[in-house]
């Protein structure tokens, strides 16, 4: 069961909210505009907040929607945090679209609230701090995804769990390389109030 559960996650993270958006509200594939990600972010540069949140949302249910049905199931936490993981690689490297997808944050938010509710409101509530203090979407996302891992093990005592959740925290970081660059030389974009 673990097998095909894993599979089905992959293929609806593979289905890109950002792209499918954008062609129903005829703006530019966020592929080719912006950051050219896409993912709620850079769908707000082009297309406003309410297909920002439309995606957002999505993106979210992505990574929840596979956690709560293997829940229903009866699978343990450990093979819960495989079939996130497995959303969260659909999002990033989509069947659907040439494998190109956006930087999993929003999946990996949605899978963690369906894990455990405590650490994706931890992660959630994180964001927002750092976000409100300095003003960088991108720096929010990593420094919450930082300590997730943390807040993961202090809330589930699962070790084997945790390390799946930190595999996915490691690869966030990966595919937010450009931003750790644009951070690190101070070119990288703020949030407006």
């Amino acid at each position: 069961m673990l097998p095909t559960l894993i599979i089905c996650a992959y293929l609806i993270g593979s289905i890109s909210a950002a792209i499918i958006v954008c062609k129903i509200l005829n703006l530019p594939d966020p592929r080719t505009q912006g950051s050219n990600n896409p993912g709620a972010t850079n769908v707000l540069r082009i297309g406003g907040k309410k297909a920002a949140a439309v995606v957002l949302l999505a993106d979210g249910f992505k990574g929840a929607i596979p956690v709560l049905i293997a829940q229903f199931l009866g699978l343990e936490l450990f093979e819960l945090t495989l079939v996130a993981l497995a959303a969260f690689l659909g999002h990033v490297y989509p069947i659907f679209f040439g494998f190109k997808g956006g930087k999993g944050v929003a999946t990996f938010i949605g899978a963690l609230l369906a894990l455990n509710y405590l650490v994706g409101l931890s992660f959630a509530l994180t964001w927002l701090f750092v976000a409100k203090v300095l003003k960088i979407s991108s720096l929010s996302a990593l420094v919450a995804t930082l300590l997730t891992p943390l807040y993961f093990y202090l809330l589930t005592s699962d070790l084997n769990a945790t390390y799946v959740i930190g595999v996915i925290c490691i690869w966030i970081f990966f595919t937010h390389r450009s931003n750790i660059k644009r951070i690190l030389s101070g070119e990288e974009g703020s949030i407006k109030s």
